[in-house]
């Protein structure tokens, strides 16, 4: 049997493509979440930390939400609401030769182990 995993190494496109905010387009085939904000990027993992479902980003609550058990997460993946026992992961991102932006998945960062602030979670370019 074989199985086919996507690369745990991906180019996410050019920073200037990205408005502020949560951008999905790499949910269902890398399940990652690339987030803007005025200081830069972070990918964070869909996987909710209760039980592994996949949160929804609620764009007007501007928060995810879980399906499966209520877990919710601000939009920076810290968790506030629910069963779950810790927030989001957050993935390597820096950039690539090339410009463009690099996911890392075999790399993560745990914010309640002080990882959120280490080289590689967060990739610095402003707005």
């Amino acid at each position: 049997n074989v199985t086919f995993e996507p690369p745990l190494k991906f180019t996410a496109g050019f920073p200037d493509s990205y408005s502020i905010g949560v951008d999905e387009r790499f949910k269902d085939d890398h399940r990652v979440w690339i987030v803007r904000n005025q200081e830069g990027f972070y990918a964070l993992s869909t996987i909710c930390t209760h039980l592994g479902c996949t949160p929804d980003w609620l764009s007007n609550e501007q928060k995810f939400k879980c399906p499966c058990h209520g877990s919710g997460y601000y939009i920076t993946g810290v968790n506030f609401e629910g069963p779950t026992p810790r927030p989001l992961e957050r993935f390597q991102i820096t950039l690539a030769d090339d410009g463009q932006i690099l996911v890392d998945e075999s790399v993560k960062f745990q914010q309640e182990l002080g990882q959120w602030g280490l080289p590689g979670s967060f990739l610095e370019l402003k707005a």
